[in-house]
């Protein structure tokens, strides 16, 4: 594939996924401010800071192995690995509005747990295509492991 192609197609997969955390930032904006001020937190819980500094990281680690598995051999599995790829960046756009926005902690552990599932099952169809890209959906999956501790404890503090 020509390199500039592959730089845009990079690009573009890049600027969708932290596009897709940007506005999900934007929209939970004043519940994040209120998750922050009222809500009593678990052990563990990293300063706010640290939240958006790892999903960016996350979001462009998600945005480099989707645009691998959209430049690899058409197949089976490479459809739906991006189908769920999209599925799964849905479901983690929408966990925030549920968390801070609804506070509704209960259904957001069980719609993490759904994502995590779905992040699972994606990091195994991108390996299937490519190891690479699978490989770097592991620290998604891990930081969401994390979050599923820190929403079950928020969940039952609160």
């Amino acid at each position: 594939m020509y390199m500039k192609t592959m730089w845009k197609i990079y690009g573009l997969f890049i600027a969708g996924t932290e596009a897709v955390g940007a506005l999900s930032g934007f929209l939970t904006r004043t519940g994040t401010k209120m998750y922050q001020a009222e809500v009593i937190k678990p052990p563990l819980n990293p300063p706010a800071i640290v939240f958006p500094v790892v999903w960016a990281i996350l979001y462009a680690l998600m945005g480099i192995g989707a645009a691998k598995i959209w430049m690899a051999k058409p197949s089976k599995i490479r459809t739906y690995g991006l189908a769920v790829f999209g599925i799964q960046l849905a479901m983690n756009f929408l966990w925030s509005i549920v968390f801070f926005n609804l506070q509704a902690y209960g259904f957001a552990f069980l719609w993490l747990v759904g994502l995590w599932i779905l992040i699972l099952l994606m990091i195994y169809l991108f390996g299937r295509v490519d190891k690479t890209a699978g490989w770097l959906q592991v620290p998604y999956l891990i930081w969401v492991t994390f979050a599923g501790y820190l929403n079950f404890m928020v969940w039952m503090l609160n």
